[in-house]
């Protein structure tokens, strides 16, 4: 897909905030510096649209990104970051839960995690959430290109079995610096888009 046109539309903390113009948004969830950030900003050839951060636990704030006019990648707060207070964690928890549950123009999530380590308990916890929700997700393991090649099956069959995923259909491995599944992911999105 060329993206012709992407810019950050609002950060929004509550569903009065969220957009309503109906277009179908894909929900990039996961830890803090797993690379949703840096993940946007490959897929649609930008340098800098979404902020990357080198501070985890940045993201506060659900940031709608409207792509093409045609649909908006929403970065969620990222979780498992211990310098964030309870009380932080637990509103952004809510925020979460509400719009995970509520938003009906969310057709996709890509959860994301990082690829060189085995998905955390929190991972596995927001892939039970999203499951329980009946949402359907992609997993997608980030920063691939900090691990050889010859071992990337290895990593992808950790991720898969501690993950319980159905196939390895449902994990895109992906690379910000090489853009490494890129093509993948864009694959997954237009399915969605034309459906």
């Amino acid at each position: 897909m060329h993206v012709q046109d992407a810019e950050i539309i609002i950060s929004a903390v509550d569903p009065k905030q969220y957009p309503s113009t109906g277009l179908p948004e894909f929900a990039l969830a996961g830890r803090s510096n797993v690379g949703k950030s840096s993940f946007i900003n490959k897929v649609i050839n930008r340098k800098a649209l979404a902020r990357t951060s080198s501070k985890p636990g940045k993201t506060q704030t659900l940031n709608y990104y409207l792509i093409n006019k045609a649909f908006y990648f929403v970065d969620v707060p990222g979780y498992g970051y211990a310098k964030v207070s309870k009380t932080e964690r637990a509103k952004w928890g809510q925020m979460l839960e509400t719009y995970f549950t509520q938003r009906e123009t969310l057709c996709h999530v890509l959860l994301m995690v990082d690829f060189r380590h085995p998905p955390t308990a929190d991972d596995i916890q927001m892939k039970d959430f999203i499951e329980y929700y009946g949402l359907p997700y992609t997993v997608v393991a980030t920063k691939c290109d900090k691990i050889p090649r010859g071992k990337w099956n290895q990593h992808a069959s950790v991720i898969k079995k501690a993950l319980n995923l159905p196939s390895m259909e449902s994990l895109i491995v992906f690379s910000s610096e090489t853009g490494e599944g890129k093509d993948k992911a864009w694959g997954l999105i237009s399915r969605y888009l034309n459906e």
